[in-house]
């Protein structure tokens, strides 16, 4: 089978695993899976892995993303988005431009969240969707996330109505809730607030003009050119310090043997290994051996996985 990233465009109404089972049958491999759950309810840039490409989901999961949001000012929801049932209400709702500039440039940088009830966090060993669907309210662990940009995508100087609607884009940290930054806007606007739509438009180096759909994925399937699509493994990996491997190390690196430490890694807490251009494994120091490195991720080797 054919090894590679598949940028998926994910529609509304369906969860992340319905994709990965389609693309399952229309892959005829079970060696499927995705890089970051997508709510039901959202679409956007879901890419998925296949083959021995699944072993680089966790670094694409890591990966930085964008998003555009429609956030609603002036009543909040249980879920914190379009789904919930309306539990708060302020009317009118009234502040200009400037304010809400200023509310977004304080939601920059490095900023805690608290996890909205209806999400897949756990607690005690059970997510937090759980304990909701059951009206059990429990405490929720805060975490820090890292808003690298926050842009107001209106032109208008004033707001005012019953409720406001406006469109934000997103560039975050991996964990962040958009439905719940939504709400800390409302929050320092001293109204109720939620997210009413939201798209991704990249996951890490993937972008929306990247992507082809299920529907497209199914009729290239049909031609037997689906495996075309995929993008090498090696994408996944760009952001990681690479070596192209000499015969001094070319044995001990593809047997995954622990090894004296490279030098790059004095600095980096990665390191990829190459052959003729193509990842062979990453690796990190030693946990417990001083001055020794050892093998995070092994790939193909001359057609074999290690």
């Amino acid at each position: 089978m054919q090894h590679g990233i598949l940028p998926l465009w994910k529609e509304k109404g369906m969860t992340s695993h319905d994709c990965v089972f389609k693309l399952r049958k229309l892959l005829k491999t079970k060696r499927v899976g995705h890089t970051g759950t997508l709510d039901p309810n959202v679409e956007g840039v879901l890419p998925i892995c296949v083959g021995i490409a699944t072993k680089v989901a966790e670094y694409l999961t890591d990966a930085g993303k964008e998003y555009e949001a429609e956030v609603t000012i002036g009543s909040s929801t249980t879920t914190e988005d379009a789904d919930g049932e309306i539990v708060s209400q302020k009317a009118p709702v009234t502040f200009n431009r400037n304010q809400l500039l200023l509310v977004l440039e304080s939601l920059t940088g490095v900023i805690t969240q608290t996890p909205p009830m209806y999400s897949a966090v756990k607690v005690n060993g059970k997510r937090l969707y759980e304990y909701a669907r059951k009206g059990i309210e429990v405490e929720r662990p805060s975490r820090q996330v890292t808003i690298y940009n926050l842009e107001l995508l209106d032109e208008r100087e004033n707001f005012s109505g019953e409720t406001v609607t406006f469109r934000i884009r997103i560039a975050c940290s991996k964990g962040t809730y958009i439905r719940t930054l939504a709400v800390q806007i409302g929050e320092a606007l001293e109204y109720p607030a939620h997210m009413s739509n939201l798209v991704r438009t990249r996951s890490g180096k993937f972008e929306a003009e990247d992507c082809i759909t299920l529907g497209e994925a199914a009729s290239l399937a049909e031609e037997s050119a689906l495996y075309r699509q995929l993008l090498p493994m090696d994408w996944a990996l760009t952001d990681f310090p690479t070596v192209e491997i000499d015969e001094s190390l070319l044995k001990g690196v593809t047997n995954g043997q622990v090894l004296p430490v490279h030098e790059m890694l004095n600095h980096e807490e990665r390191l990829v290994f190459t052959r003729n251009g193509h990842a062979i494994a990453i690796y990190r120091k030693h946990p417990s051996k001083s001055g020794m490195m050892k093998p995070e991720k092994m790939f193909l080797e001359n057609g074999r996985e290690e």
